[in-house]
């Protein structure tokens, strides 16, 4: 089975949904208030993006037209960082993480991409604090 991968950020006020490359002819993206919306979208657009391409005659590969592929998301950090608002706070994670907190505000709104590096620091810090959390009795 091929994957797709689709890329998940935030954009000002929505979660963006993206994929591209020659095998889907194009460019498919989607928004939504919610990930999980934005996820539906996204299915939904790239089913109506592959009877449109079929329809002008197009050529795509067949695992595309059957169905055969499984999407894979990757929140982007200004996704994964909007997506556990009101769950943990930016302080928390600054503090975990070892990233100064008004940093960590850059990446939510987009407007910095953390470089690898940072990322994974923030990822760690973010399993640090859910294995903490798991370990209350």
């Amino acid at each position: 089975m091929e994957k797709v991968n689709v890329s998940i950020g935030w954009s000002g006020k929505n979660y963006c949904a993206s994929a591209q490359g020659d095998d889907l002819n194009g460019v498919i993206a989607s928004t939504h208030q919610t990930i999980e919306g934005v996820k539906d979208e996204f299915e939904s657009a790239l089913r109506f993006h592959i009877e449109g391409c079929l329809q002008d005659g197009d050529i795509l590969p067949e695992w595309l037209v059957s169905g055969q592929y499984e999407l894979i998301y990757v929140l982007e950090t200004s996704a994964l960082l909007h997506s556990l608002d009101g769950i943990l706070t930016r302080s928390a994670i600054a503090r975990i993480s070892g990233i100064n907190e008004r940093q960590i505000g850059h990446y939510a709104s987009g407007y910095r991409t953390p470089r690898p590096q940072q990322r994974e620091k923030i990822i760690n810090g973010i399993h640090a604090i859910s294995h903490e959390l798991a370990s209350v009795v």
